[in-house]
């Protein structure tokens, strides 16, 4: 994919060269200047009439007509110099890669140099490369019948840089191009409709992820799961005939078994709302609901890769939400693995039921410190709109470092509040410890409390993604369809992750 070169011949084969051009330069200098050079100052002309243009994310095309081996230049607008930040490349890279992409180009060469800065450095620029590459030009192929001609796409990037180590470069490159990786793997599994990405798919792909990067498995099935009274996940399974599954991955980057990070998600692979029945329209694109899971086991998949120094417990509780004679029906009353009781007052709101069972079973496998990721409520669009992640803590320092690992992965986040009404309001039931849905008044908030009455002590961050699992139409990192969201985050946080003084 990526071949790092120390030296560029300006006479070397290529279908495309890739340049950043920064805004109001003085004078072309280094390979800008040996091209302009070769185009006998046209190219500083186009730059002065605007038909090259350096605004952040603009993207220039020229023909090369043969006065240089690359077939046709692209220039990458970069904007002003000193407001070039990590997420403005990535996007403009995004930007590139899908008009390059479009052009049905198979190769094309890349000079990193000209998209480093005093703030960004080579290395910088290789992992934002490597990431935007493969975010940008990820598609589902779906289930329609294929042309018998072949698809051209980008496989080969030369990348050329001459002031910066190439194995420290291939190194970012590579780094880059797992955190998008595992994003498009969330993307695909969020993608996939219902009756194809069943709980037990789910389960054998997560043993297949285990396989591969030597993950501790285990993977709890209906009988295992009532013998050990997970009855909350249990009573979403009943309408089902679908089996359901616990799905449990272990990574120890340490010698000991400490300070373990547990990322519980949610993996509701259809949700009809069981007998509280979504809308017609509502129900449409229901398949989405698995989208906490689907961000675990991608996040998962990067610590694969990049083999950080902590331990993690990924948790995942799986089935679909289905109606039947044996479904569980409101006034229904549960009993979690916690040994707590649920008045059970809204059949669709069925996430927050088995999130409670695998936070559980997180801390029983030894978890630390508590994440869970959830399509939750449609409380949170109403809240926060479709482009932040909705936040609840117990724990503030832990999730200073979540939302530090957002930041840094360009994903938005803001911190909801947990107040003692909303805890009250979960507790109020006059027959069972707990209910599930006291009402439609801060949906959000009741349904990240209800969560946070299973995670008790443990410091925990609840992410509700409900507004940003999904897009309506494309942008510059992605098309539109799942978006992976969380998925960079939760790797991040794992990477940086400190432990944090009892």
């Amino acid at each position: 994919m990526f071949h790092v070169k120390k030296e560029w011949d300006l006479s070397a084969q290529h279908e495309g060269l890739i340049i950043g051009l920064f805004d109001k330069p003085e004078k072309f200098s280094g390979l800008l200047a040996a091209l302009d050079a070769k185009f006998d100052g046209q190219l500083t002309e186009l730059v002065k009439s605007g038909d090259i243009s350096a605004k952040i994310k603009n993207v220039s095309k020229v023909h090369s007509f043969g006065k240089i081996g690359a077939k046709r230049i692209w220039f990458v607008g970069l904007g002003k110099e000193k407001e070039l930040s990590f997420e403005k490349l990535k996007e403009a890279f995004g930007k590139l890669f899908k008009e390059v992409k479009a052009s049905k180009q198979e190769e094309t060469a890349i000079y990193l140099d000209s998209f480093t800065s005093a703030e960004l450095d080579g290395l910088d620029a290789a992992h934002a490369l490597g990431e935007a590459f493969t975010l940008a030009t990820y598609q589902f192929d779906g289930y329609k019948q294929k042309s018998n001609e072949p698809e051209k796409r980008l496989e080969n990037i030369s990348v050329y840089s001459e002031a910066f180590d190439v194995e420290d470069v291939q190194v970012s490159l590579t780094v880059g191009y797992a955190f998008g990786k595992g994003t498009n793997s969330a993307r695909t599994l969020v993608n996939i409709p219902g009756n194809l990405l069943t709980a037990t798919d789910m389960a054998n792909y997560a043993a297949e992820l285990a396989a591969k990067y030597d993950f501790e498995v285990e993977i709890l099935d209906k009988a295992e799961i009532e013998k050990l009274g997970m009855g909350a996940l249990l009573a979403v399974n009943q309408g089902s005939l679908e089996p359901p599954k616990m799905i449990v991955l272990k990574y120890q980057g340490k010698d000991e078994w400490t300070d373990v990070i547990g990322l519980v998600g949610k993996g509701i692979t259809f949700d009809t709302g069981g007998y509280s029945i979504k809308t017609k329209a509502g129900i449409v694109g229901m398949k989405t609901d698995m989208g906490g899971a689907a961000a675990v086991l991608g996040a998962m998949e990067i610590i694969g890769e990049i083999r950080p120094e902590q331990n993690v417990v990924a948790v995942i509780p799986s089935t679909d939400n289905m109606i039947s004679g044996g479904a569980f029906k409101p006034d229904d009353v549960i009993t979690s693995m916690s040994g707590k009781t649920i008045e059970v007052l809204n059949t669709d709101a069925e996430g927050r039921l088995v999130l409670a069972d695998a936070v559980t079973y997180a801390k029983h496998h030894g978890a630390n410190y508590l994440v869970d990721v959830a399509t939750l409520t449609g409380g949170v669009i109403t809240a926060l709109g479709l482009h932040t992640t909705g936040a609840m803590t117990n724990h503030e320092t832990l999730y200073e470092q979540v939302l530090g690992a957002a930041v840094e992965a360009g994903e938005q986040m803001w911190l909801l509040p947990l107040f003692e009404t909303e805890k009250e309001r979960v507790r109020n039931s006059k027959v069972a410890d707990l209910n599930n849905s006291p009402g439609s008044e801060g949906h959000a908030l009741v349904a990240g409390a209800f969560i946070g009455e299973f995670a008790e002590g443990t410091p925990w961050v609840h992410l509700d993604i409900a507004g940003t699992a999904t897009s309506s139409k494309a942008y510059n990192l992605g098309p539109a369809g799942a978006t992976g969201v969380m998925t960079r985050t939760l790797a991040l946080f794992v990477e940086r992750f400190e432990p944090i003084e009892k």
